[in-house]
């Protein structure tokens, strides 16, 4: 090969591969992800009609779009009793079809709100807030009103609750809440917030509602309502917040079933006063019965067992009186266990806790020892919970030690006579160093007494103080390190829990308050907190 076209022949091999190298290297995009919602395109009949008669609307857009989580985001103002057919629910289209499967009402103004329901069909991008707006009449109407729900007792309010506006006139009462369809409808969404709009001047009744059978009717076993105090006049200036919660229902027992020879199980909803339950007409049948600690039920016991199909019981709770008829059959016969509830690892303030299986009818304290780790008895002071059915044992405790506390047999008798074998269980405690304190010192105190208490969920209350007349510093000892949330109850019947509210009675829930950050708590350090209530709501 002559050198020319060697050198000709070696430069072209070196681009290609060169080429080659590069397009490996990449890769086919596809170009830019796509982040643009749909845009609306038109409607017909047009949005914002009037004289509206048509019984069909298509509304269409500019790419294929679909609807997500319609029957919660979708909200239609006034209520129809036939829901329209909204389509597509499921497969891609470029448009909207509603059918109306309701009359319309008259010279009124129908809002549809589409929240976020919109979305394009490739990258879910959401169209927010879409409202189709037409009227029955000859003007639309064009006043709106807005507010905020709270959740009364959480931190977090709900996804999606419900806002209603009742037209008060002559037909109204409270009680149509419980029957009718509000006159307009709004909905938080995802937020706090929730306005209405094109609403018609006059007066209306407002609630919040977590409508959970989405039927735009209050159902007090299941949905939580919030009211405003007084009537609503549009057009006005106010701003309405509400409080969201769950009524307690009216207390009554409810079915009771046999669970082995001498227990039966009772529930019951409502709040339980001064329960007492006999067996009827069977006056040498004893019982005994404690709480479950984690629902709203009764363990009850009976003694002795005696050959019978139906077994009936008499109970009764401060003003109701109920009886109750179970199956009764011969079953195995529980034993007695005993446990310990307490962590593994006790804060110096803290009380040891025994439960049993099996009501506590009887103690022995003499045969209950409790040592420290050189075998000194240790002196404690006890009580017995029966409806809790919990042994409490109160002691000094000192810093990083160790306590052994023994049950000799027949320490506990339970109600069925029997009686506990030797049980041993040890408990220690850390050193001061180990937690941290918190001390809140609180401003603008309107009323007392106050419930302090931290928590590092929704639902446990890891610690809790109550301060009553004229005090403002809350101190909180031997706190374990980790970031709790401080939530301040206004105790206004002095009853040492939160109180929820009730629609009829037109009583709104006890007040709760939230510190709005998390504070940090740390090993052998003292948080020190100024919360000025007065700013807070």
């Amino acid at each position: 090969m002559k050198e020319s076209n060697l050198t000709f022949f070696i430069s072209y091999s070196l681009v290609f591969f060169t080429v080659i190298s590069c397009a490996k290297r990449g890769s086919i995009t596809g170009g830019p992800k796509d982040e643009e919602p749909p845009k609306f395109v038109r409607s017909s009949p047009p949005n914002f009609s009037t004289n509206f008669k048509s019984d069909e609307v298509r509304i269409y857009f500019d790419e294929l779009i679909k609807l997500e989580n319609a029957q919660k985001q979708v909200v239609i103002s006034p209520p129809m009793k036939l829901k329209p057919l909204i389509t597509p629910l499921g497969s891609p289209g470029k448009f909207i079809k509603i059918q109306f499967q309701d009359t319309l009402i008259p010279n009124t103004t129908y809002t549809i709100n589409f929240g976020a329901s919109v979305v394009d069909n490739n990258e879910s991008n959401p169209f927010p807030f879409f409202q189709y707006v037409f009227s029955t009449g000859p003007v639309l109407d064009s006043l709106s009103f807005k507010g905020s729900v709270k959740d009364a007792f959480k931190k977090k309010l709900d996804d999606y609750v419900s806002v209603f506006l009742y037209k008060v006139d002559e037909n109204y009462t409270d009680s149509i809440v419980f029957k009718d369809p509000p006159r307009y409808i709004s909905s938080t969404l995802d937020s706090t917030e929730f306005e209405f709009k094109n609403l018609k001047e006059g007066k209306y009744h407002l609630i919040a509602l977590k409508d959970n059978n989405s039927n735009y009717t209050f159902e007090p076993q299941q949905d939580k309502i919030g009211f405003y105090d007084s009537i609503i006049t549009i057009p006005q200036d106010t701003v309405a917040k509400l409080k969201l919660f769950k009524e307690v229902p009216e207390f009554s027992f409810e079915r009771m079933s046999q669970v082995s020879k001498n227990q039966f199980i009772l529930g019951y909803k409502g709040v339980i006063e001064s329960p007492e339950i006999s067996v009827l007409g069977k006056p040498s049948v004893s019982t005994q019965f404690y709480k479950d600690p984690q629902k709203d039920t009764l363990n009850v016991w009976t003694k002795p067992f005696f050959e019978q199909d139906s077994i009936v019981f008499l109970a009764t709770s401060k003003k109701y009186t109920d009886t109750i008829v179970s199956r009764y059959k011969d079953q195995l016969v529980d034993s007695l266990i005993v446990s310990t509830k307490s962590a593994s690892k006790l804060r110096l303030n803290a009380p040891m806790i025994l439960s049993a299986n099996t009501p506590i009818d009887s103690l022995k304290i003499s045969n209950i020892n409790l040592v420290d780790q050189d075998t000194v008895a240790i002196n404690f002071k006890h009580q017995l919970d029966r409806f809790k059915n919990e042994l409490t044992l109160n002691f000094d405790k000192k810093e990083g030690a160790q306590y052994h506390l023994q049950l000799l047999p027949g320490a506990i008798t339970d109600f069925l006579g029997n009686k506990n074998d030797t049980l041993n269980f040890n408990t220690s405690t850390g050193i001061e160093a180990d937690y941290g304190k918190m001390i809140l010192n609180f401003q603008q105190i309107t009323q007392w007494p106050i419930i302090v208490q931290l928590q590092k969920g929704e639902t446990n209350v890891d610690y809790e103080i109550t301060l009553n007349e004229g005090e403002t510093t809350a101190l909180i000892e031997s706190v374990a390190p980790g970031e709790y949330f401080i939530k301040v109850i206004f105790d206004t019947n002095k009853n040492n829990k939160w109180d929820t509210g009730n629609y009829l009675k037109k009583l709104q829930p006890e007040k709760i308050v939230y510190y709005p950050e998390a504070i940090n708590v740390r090993a052998n350090w003292d948080v020190k907190q100024a919360i000025d209530l007065g700013a807070l709501d």
